[in-house]
């Protein structure tokens, strides 16, 4: 498997979870999102439609970016009320001063930062946001998770995590925003949630991460997997600690 390529995973894509509905309610404030209206959202790099489905639900309307032609069509059959559009965050496709809000969720490190935010300037109205955001697990909170990821880590030693919006992964992330001169005053937002998954979903939820099996190799990857299932198996369900992370930037006219 490549790393960056989706198009195996696109299916596992649905045992992912949401984003936490604190972070979401304090960033449509922020921004002044509006239902219905003029008020219009990209998400960029929005896979399968995990942030796209949560916009939508608050009756926003959002055109979805994706590049993946498999995680896109998944994305269209689970969050249909949204406008998709093949693109990426260095090509969008979408016309000059469109959008009011860009988001990108869980996909900013996939993107060129310089190309993205010249990208994302070029398409937001005056006055509009970008937001990225991550979904990490929250492993200090759990002895479960501390374990699992131990476990990954003597299977693979050599992992380098691409992103997993923890704190060692977005080290100066603020300054990198704004660092074009295309947006200013970077505003960081993060809060806890939980998610009660069913132990098949856990572990599809793993099968959808791209950089642990691209590293790991098939072999490694199914030994991972294993080892999961043994911490998991005593347990009726899994309760997964998640914090969602953000940064939102506000467009220099």
């Amino acid at each position: 498997m490549k790393q960056g390529d989706f198009t195996q995973l696109a299916k596992d894509y649905i045992n992912r979870p949401g984003y936490s509905e604190t972070v979401l309610s304090v960033l449509t404030k922020y921004v002044g999102a509006m239902p219905k209206g003029d008020f219009s959202i990209a998400d960029v790099g929005a896979g399968t439609g995990k942030l796209t489905e949560l916009l939508l639900k608050r009756e926003l309307h959002v055109t979805a970016i994706e590049p993946n032609d498999a995680m896109r069509q998944e994305g269209e059959s689970h969050a249909r009320g949204a406008a998709w559009k093949n693109g990426s965050g260095e090509e969008t496709g979408l016309e000059n001063n469109c959008v009011n809000w860009i988001t990108s969720a869980s996909a900013f490190h996939w993107i060129d930062l310089e190309k993205g935010l010249t990208e994302f300037h070029r398409i937001l109205k005056p006055g509009g946001f970008f937001t990225c955001m991550w979904n990490p697990r929250d492993l200090q909170r759990s002895e479960l998770h501390m374990q699992i990821e131990a476990r990954i880590y003597e299977i693979v030693p050599e992992l380098n995590r691409v992103s997993s919006g923890s704190a060692k992964h977005m080290q100066d992330l603020s300054s990198k925003l704004l660092s074009t001169g295309h947006f200013t005053d970077c505003v960081f937002i993060e809060a806890e949630h939980e998610v009660d998954m069913t132990k098949e979903r856990y572990l599809g939820a793993w099968r959808s991460v791209n950089d642990i099996q691209a590293q790991a190799g098939p072999e490694r990857f199914e030994a991972i997997i294993e080892a999961i299932a043994q911490e998991i198996e005593p347990l009726d369900s899994v309760i997964v600690p998640y914090k969602t992370r953000s940064w939102t930037v506000q467009r220099v006219d």
